[in-house]
């Protein structure tokens, strides 16, 4: 099991862009007529926060500070 539980910035920031992408995603499904742009400005959003993830935790920003 992480020792860290994910209170990390690397966590914490890839959770937020992913939340982001879902709500921006979410709205462009709810426009009328339908805007597949925005949905899909959404979605690259969601699947990035997880590259985003990845890079900062590359950097170190995953660790827990002792």
């Amino acid at each position: 099991m992480a020792n860290n539980h994910g209170n990390t910035p690397a966590a914490w920031t890839g959770v937020s862009v992913a939340m982001v992408g879902f709500v921006v995603g979410a709205v462009g499904l709810m426009l009328d007529p339908i805007s597949l742009p925005i949905f899909y400005v959404g979605l690259a959003l969601a699947v990035g926060s997880f590259f985003l993830f990845l890079v900062m935790a590359k950097m170190g920003l995953h660790e827990e500070k002792h």
